[in-house]
């Protein structure tokens, strides 16, 4: 085993059983499968997690980390930091920071981390907190120094620590001007973790302040602000947190806050409002929530006012007719849009085989996807392989896809998967890409030059 190759296929997963699918093996009773993979000689990582996890969960803890031994061999942290989990469910918590330990001191910021953290559930939240003060800068570090610090006293230390990375007149990261200060702290969550530990001492109204004075960083859609605001039912204040240019996200949470209370008109409202600065998402979220609430007509009228050929919207649009019934309106919809030349045939081929489907009409859809492969390329063979397994026929579902593919591999081994054929699935899944390049592209546009390429 090398790491450099297990940590490539591993972040791609490519050449390898991808974890859902090793999970999927062992679901269906292929544990024998899924252990010769784990335990090969050129191994496979996910099937030996999903192993050493399986092992472990009917308290083989041993034999989990035997399986797991050559993989931390290679000096490789992902594997070592599977291993370290399990020695500390296993109750070996000092065994677990004796592998992790050489990760930290070499470098690894994920090791330092797990070090870390798993000194805090030790009880030894001292040490925890010595080793990533001076890391204070990191966004990953900082955000575990506040976590691992949960009940020493320390506080108001870290509080303090926090406040010095944005305060007023220090200059922007990034430009380095002054006038920037504030806005643009380092670490980017500066002001999240300083309002956590200030609503950690009961001092909410600070945490508020902080984070209204400083700016509410709104990072994988979460606005920590709003989740604030919720935490502490102060709904009022949502609202006017959540009117105004730039409040997607507050607006979100304030109605998905106000449906699950069952205040879906409150909730029509956010989203209408929002929309007067928001002309895409805002109308999208307010179709769906109209959908879930049986409303679909009123959803499709929505979408259709948004008057858009984005593909996103498109797509939307499309899935909506189709569950109030109205497919063929939506198969309509993108002849429109084919004649208006907004969108090439290849690209409205999955949106068409789902509405063909939806009318009854799969047999056509499985023609057009033959005729189209030229154009569609292994995309539209994909999509009609998921529509024929979804319709009960997955012997045909699997004839449609190429196994010299490689972007057919994981679509097909899902599918042999379900069909009883485990070998054969893996031995796919884990077959070399070709060395060979792919072709030079054609000399001009258009869509049969899109061939074997992705739509975008």
């Amino acid at each position: 085993m090398d790491a450099a190759v297990l940590d490539r296929r591993t972040r791609t997963h490519d050449e390898c059983v991808p974890p859902d699918l090793a999970d999927r093996l062992l679901a269906l009773g292929h544990a024998d499968v899924v252990r010769a993979q784990a335990v090969a000689e050129d191994g496979d990582w996910f099937c030996a997690r999903a192993w050493a996890r399986w092992l472990a969960d009917r308290g083989r803890s041993e034999e989990a980390l035997e399986v797991l031994a050559s993989y931390v061999g290679t000096g490789w942290w992902t594997a070592a930091a599977e291993a370290a989990r399990l020695l500390e469910e296993a109750g070996r918590g000092e065994e677990a920071l004796d592998l992790v330990r050489p990760f930290a001191w070499g470098g690894e910021r994920l090791a330092l981390r797990h070090l870390a953290l798993s000194l805090a559930r030790c009880g030894r939240g001292e040490e925890a907190h010595a080793l990533l003060v001076p890391h204070v800068a990191d966004w990953l570090l900082a955000e575990a120094l506040v976590e691992a610090s949960a009940g020493l006293g320390r506080d108001e230390e870290i509080a303090t620590l926090l406040e010095a990375r944005i305060v007023a007149g220090r200059p922007c990261v990034r430009c380095g001007s002054s006038e920037c200060a504030g806005r643009d702290p380092e670490p980017f969550n500066a002001v999240a973790l300083l309002a956590a530990v200030r609503e950690r001492q009961g001092r909410t109204d600070e945490a508020v302040e902080a984070l209204r004075t400083y700016g509410s960083l709104v990072v994988d859609n979460r606005d920590p602000l709003a989740e604030l605001l919720i935490r502490h039912d102060r709904v009022d204040e949502l609202h006017a947190h959540a009117a105004g240019e730039d409040r997607e996200e507050a607006a979100r949470h304030l109605a998905e806050l106000l449906e699950a209370r069952g205040d879906v008109e409150g909730a029509i409202e956010v989203y209408r409002r929002q929309a007067e600065y928001d002309s895409w998402h805002a109308p999208a979220l307010l179709a769906r929530l109209l959908a879930r609430h049986g409303r679909g007509t009123e959803a499709v009228e929505v979408v259709r006012a948004m008057n858009s050929a984005e593909d996103w919207i498109v797509d939307l649009l499309c899935e909506l007719l189709a569950a109030e019934g109205r497919a063929g309106e939506g198969l309509a919809h993108l002849d429109a849009l084919e004649a208006r030349g907004a969108w090439e045939p290849w690209e409205l081929f999955r949106l068409r085989a789902r509405l063909l489907a939806a009318c009854g009409r799969l047999d056509e859809a499985v023609e057009e996807a033959r005729a189209s492969s030229g154009s569609g390329g292994p995309y539209a063979a994909e999509e009609m392989a998921r529509l024929l397994a979804e319709a009960g026929r997955p012997e045909e579902a699997v004839t449609f896809l190429d196994a010299d593919r490689p972007e057919h591999r994981r679509t097909l081994g899902l599918l042999l998967i379900e069909r009883g054929r485990a070998e054969e699935a893996v031995a796919l899944l884990r077959a070399p890409r070709s060395t060979t390049p792919p072709p030079e592209p054609g000399p001009g546009p258009g869509p049969a030059d899109h061939g074997d390429c992705p739509p975008f």
